[in-house]
């Protein structure tokens, strides 16, 4: 049987480049790496590090140059936002209600997604990672439980510079990151990874899940690590507004 493909909407076409017209302004955008061609229209799950509200427009534009409409699974006050709020749900993402009852629903729309052929790009750490070093933080386990319900491949998608471009606190002190990117338009790196082999069948095994996302972490890290060769610690950008947590720090297996 003839694998069907979610096709995405002329909208979300025609804003990948728009997106990425603004990230050209901004940014110098160097995405490398690629996506097999059998897996560019799905089913896949693309796992990206978070560290910048600017992710998801980095995100937006290097896979459009790749040739990929993702799906991405967003917070949902964006979709709540006039007009903004109804291009996201034409366009087809997934809303993800943080901190609600509601919050496993997001997992079950993009198991449907997925099912159906879509590409569904998704934040394992679940928010914007507060580790010191600004490295993947430990994940939660929706991503790998999503992968594994659906069978469908996991590619890590790791990227840096977008912290440089907007702050953590964003809209506060958006302007003066604005204007500082389009001046100094900072490098932008985005990494294509090989597909990860997450070691498990099933969901229902018990450990898999947890098993799963620390090898997505993982993956994550090591397609993070050429992209900052010379900041193995620390980041050289440093924003004050941006706080630390210890408490998801992952301890590579």
């Amino acid at each position: 049987m003839e694998t069907t493909h979610w096709q995405p909407p002329l909208i979300w076409r025609a804003a990948q480049l728009v997106i990425r017209a603004i990230v050209g302004l901004l940014a110098r955008l160097e995405v490398t790496g690629d996506v097999p061609a059998h897996l560019r229209r799905g089913p896949l799950v693309l796992a990206a590090n978070h560290i910048s509200p600017f992710d998801p427009l980095v995100m937006a534009a290097a896979c459009q140059r790749r040739g990929i409409a993702p799906r991405i699974m967003a917070t949902a006050g964006l979709f709540r936002a006039p007009v903004f709020g109804a291009a996201m749900r034409r366009a087809g993402h997934i809303r993800v209600d943080r901190g609600t009852n509601a919050v496993h629903r997001a997992l079950d729309d993009a198991a449907t997604a997925v099912t159906a052929g879509s590409v569904i790009l998704v934040y394992p750490e679940g928010r914007i990672g507060l580790d010191p070093g600004m490295w993947p933080e430990r994940g939660k386990t929706g991503t790998a439980r999503l992968a594994l319900a659906c069978a469908a491949p996991v590619i890590p998608v790791a990227q840096w510079g977008a912290h440089e471009v907007l702050p953590y606190r964003a809209p506060r002190g958006m302007l003066r990151g604005i204007a500082r990117s389009l001046w100094r338009r900072p490098v932008i790196r985005v990494h294509f990874g090989a597909p990860i082999d997450l070691g498990e069948t099933t969901a229902a095994t018990p450990g898999a899940a947890r098993r799963a996302t620390d090898r997505i972490t993982d993956a994550l890290t090591d397609t993070l690590a050429p992209l900052r060769p010379d900041e193995p610690d620390l980041p050289r950008h440093v924003d004050p507004g941006r706080p630390a947590d210890t408490s998801r720090v992952h301890r590579r297996r």
